[in-house]
Order: C-alpha cells, then sequence, then structure tokens
C-alpha cells in the first residue's frame, strides 16, 4: 500500500465518522457559537438589577413592607420582618455624542451627552437605560424562624422575589 492509497483510506474514514456525527458537532458548534456571543449573562447581573415596571423606581423600604405582609401569610410564621440591603445606588446610562479629531499621529476624542429639547427652553439628556441596585442580602425574622419547614418556605419565597442565592438568606427566630 502507497502512501496515496492510505490518505484515501484515512480520508473515506473520516468521512464516514464526519457522516455519522453530523447532528452531534452541528449541536456542539451551536453550543460554542452560544457561548462566545455576548449577552446578558449573570456578569451583567450583578451590575445592576433589571428595571422595574415603568413609571417606578426602587423604593427598597415599601418592596420590605410588601414582603413583610406577604410572608406573614405563610403557614407556620408568624408576624414576619424583613431587611434588605442593595449594593450600589440607581444610575442612568446617558447616550453620548463621540468626536474623534485627528493631527498628525495624536489622536484625541471628545464625548457629551446627547440632548433633546423638550420646548421652551427645556432640555433633557437622553437616557439609554436605567440600572437599579441589585440585592445584596436579606433577613428575616419571625417566631417560626426555627421550625425548618418555616426557614425553607420563607428562603424560597424571598429567594424567589429577590433573585438572591440561600446563601444570602438568613432566617432567624424572632425572641419571644
Amino acid at each position: 500500500m502507497n502512501g496515496r492509497e492510505a490518505v484515501e483510506k484515512r480520508l473515506r474514514r473520516s468521512v464516514k465518522l464526519l457522516e455519522r456525527y453530523k447532528y452531534v458537532l452541528l449541536v456542539l458548534l451551536a453550543g460554542l457559537l452560544l457561548l462566545l456571543l455576548p449577552g446578558t449573562g449573570e456578569g451583567s447581573a450583578q451590575a445592576g438589577g433589571t428595571d422595574p415596571p415603568a413609571g417606578e423606581t426602587l423604593d427598597v423600604e415599601a418592596l420590605e413592607r410588601k414582603l413583610e405582609d406577604t410572608l406573614s401569610q405563610v403557614e407556620g410564621a408568624g408576624e414576619v420582618t424583613v431587611v434588605l440591603t442593595v449594593k450600589g445606588s440607581t444610575r442612568q446610562v446617558l447616550a453620548q455624542d463621540v468626536a474623534t479629531s485627528r493631527a498628525g499621529a495624536d489622536s484625541e476624542e471628545s464625548r457629551s451627552a446627547v440632548v433633546v429639547s423638550r420646548g421652551s427652553g427645556q432640555e433633557e439628556a437622553v437616557a439609554l437605560q436605567r440600572l437599579y441596585p441589585a440585592f445584596q442580602g436579606a433577613l428575616v425574622v419571625c417566631p417560626g424562624g426555627g421550625e425548618p419547614e418555616v426557614r425553607l418556605a420563607l428562603t424560597e419565597a424571598v429567594s424567589a422575589l429577590t433573585g438572591l442565592g440561600s446563601d444570602k438568606i438568613s432566617i432567624c427566630k424572632r425572641e419571644a
């Protein structure tokens, strides 16, 4: 068997394998492409929370009261007190106009916020995105906080409502 026949034999074997596993390879390739695409992964979720419904701002005290009212209805919990901590503050990402000027080997870049006129002399910056603070931790204090079933139910509820992991939620029994 000469070298050319050996190469042809390997090529035929490779083609057979490729035909046999073509769907597996396509799925793997699609998965790799999805991993490489930029998107809103967990890393971007840490930078800021998701937007509340239109026209609302994040009011932590009101959310704590709402959680207290809701969690107090969990069987065995009793009267609940909730404390939430957040990381950061609400901020806006403004649209920017970028102008670049080149003078020889040097280049200079200037940025300015995009402003829209609202009539009668009023101007307003164009906001692209509003980033809300991310929840950092939660403390729940209640009379039923010593019972494992109640602790689990409260932890799952707080986690579902805030997006916090169970390691960031503390359930304590209220002092009698």
